[in-house]
């Protein structure tokens, strides 16, 4: 008995270790709860029948927003092109909204109002992806300098998706019921376009939505995955800009002069000590000085220097108490060197509130997409620092939800885990989304969320 026991326990562990890899993959093939139900099933059959039938012509729209990018508040050819093209679906379209927004209303019977939303405005970078369809465009920006201009943080992407899903859901009209509020949002990248639409009138105007939903490119994500965080998941946005004054005078003869580039980098300094000295550790906040100038020559101390800071927060209080130190600083070290008082200023017109997805309308949705996509391609993500101007829709009392969409190849993504070289990220001359499965993933997902909202 001895022996015969001795010689069961490695047969009944190796039966125990086969079961308990093999279980899970039959239940995942026999339980219903975590297989798409047939009435999601249908709707895929239908949305997916809808995608590979506009799979070719999309990709094509792709390209040419990508190879014809605009400047935020200069969006006129984009949002016209938009206008045009979801005009011709039906949906009743007024253009001219705060800027060059767009607002497209569908109206199928009585029910939930959802709105969709897409951005439109491109970034001031010269492309270096060496795509054929890369954009060569040069244009002024706002202060009248030469620069290229590239769709660098998705929007073409976001553009593309949003059609797609409007072409599916207008021909489906028998499978929902509501109104769809498809909305083109202008200079996002400044943090100004959610503004301008809701200060003329969006929920006014036209009809105010029961829900607000919009995707997001991520550089850092394979392509037919989905990434979201449920509550808070962008930060607020702010943007300073410094002048330093001071007094100019020959470089050999710095004691007749007041040095601002000095002045300047001690604030530079000292603002680093509001996040790691007057900030709660378990606050984040960052202010990065993204931009200073001063000075023509050598031998040249200059008057002035202009400093560009970028300020990102989560909470209000924490907010208000950096913009007020960054002020204090740069005045008590003008001081110290007995220069002028410098100007501080923030511009209110480009805050970006920080974004909050409702927990409920994330919950309902990420879990349409766990039976679509499977579970192991939707993954939650921690809150990050960037910024979103959809956070506006969420401030007028609308439930909102954002996600993020994958747009790099597998073996792409693979390979950085493997090197630990970093992917381009958002905002990188050399980002690009993989066009025809991100666009099927993006249309595919959106298309389901709102058929979740308003679907029969």
């Amino acid at each position: 008995m001895i022996m015969q026991r001795a010689w069961s326990y490695p047969v009944i562990r190796l039966t125990l270790l086969i079961a308990s890899l093999l279980l899970p993959k039959i239940a995942a093939a026999t339980d219903p709860k975590l297989q798409p139900s047939e009435g999601l099933k249908e709707r895929m059959r239908d949305v997916t029948g809808q995608i590979e039938k506009n799979s070719a012509d999309l990709e094509t729209l792709y390209k040419y927003f990508h190879s014809h990018p605009e400047l935020s508040l200069v969006e006129e050819h984009t949002s016209a092109r938009l206008a045009q093209e979801i005009k011709g679906l039906g949906f009743d379209v007024t253009t001219k909204v705060g800027g060059y927004g767009v607002v497209a209303i569908l109206k199928n019977g009585p029910g939930p109002t959802v709105l969709v939303r897409t951005d439109m405005d491109a970034l001031p970078v010269v492309e270096q992806t060496s795509l054929p369809y890369a954009s060569k465009v040069r244009t002024r920006d706002r202060n009248g300098n030469d620069v290229g201009a590239m769709h660098a943080c998705g929007h073409d992407m976001h553009m593309t998706c949003w059609i797609g899903t409007a072409r599916t859901l207008a021909s489906l009209k028998d499978k929902w019921q509501g109104t769809l509020m498809f909305i083109a949002q202008p200079a996002e990248e400044i943090g100004t376009g959610a503004r301008l639409m809701i200060a003329d009138g969006l929920f006014k105007r036209f009809p105010k939505p029961d829900y607000c939903l919009a995707l997001h490119c991520d550089a850092r994500s394979a392509h037919g995955s989905i990434t979201y965080t449920d509550g808070l998941a962008l930060a607020n946005v702010d943007s300073v800009d410094i002048v330093v004054h001071g007094k100019g005078g020959h470089g050999a003869a710095p004691h007749t002069t007041i040095d601002p580039v000095v002045i300047a980098a001690r604030i530079i300094l000292d603002l680093q000590t509001i996040v790691s000295r007057e900030t709660n550790p378990t606050d984040p906040a960052v202010v990065t000085v993204g931009s200073i100038h001063g000075g023509t020559k050598h031998n040249i101390i200059p008057a002035e220097v202009k400093m560009q800071l970028t300020v990102r927060t989560t909470k209000d209080s924490v907010r208000k108490h950096t913009l007020e130190a960054i002020e204090r600083i740069a005045k008590a070290a003008a001081q110290a060197a007995g220069a002028p008082e410098p100007t501080v200023t923030s511009d209110p017109g480009e805050f970006t509130p920080a974004l909050m997805n409702d927990s409920k309308l994330t919950r309902r949705t990420v879990a349409v997409f766990k039976e679509a996509l499977g579970a192991e391609n939707v993954h939650e993500r921690p809150p990050i620092m960037g910024g979103e101007d959809f956070s506006r829709y969420g401030r007028e009392g609308v439930p909102i939800f954002l996600y993020f969409l994958g747009t790099l190849p597998r073996e792409r993504v693979a390979e950085s885990e493997r090197t630990g070289q970093p992917l381009p990220s958002l905002h990188s001359d050399r980002y690009y989304p993989t066009p025809e499965p991100s666009i099927k993933t993006g249309v595919l997902t959106m298309s389901l969320a709102v058929l979740n909202l308003v679907g029969k």
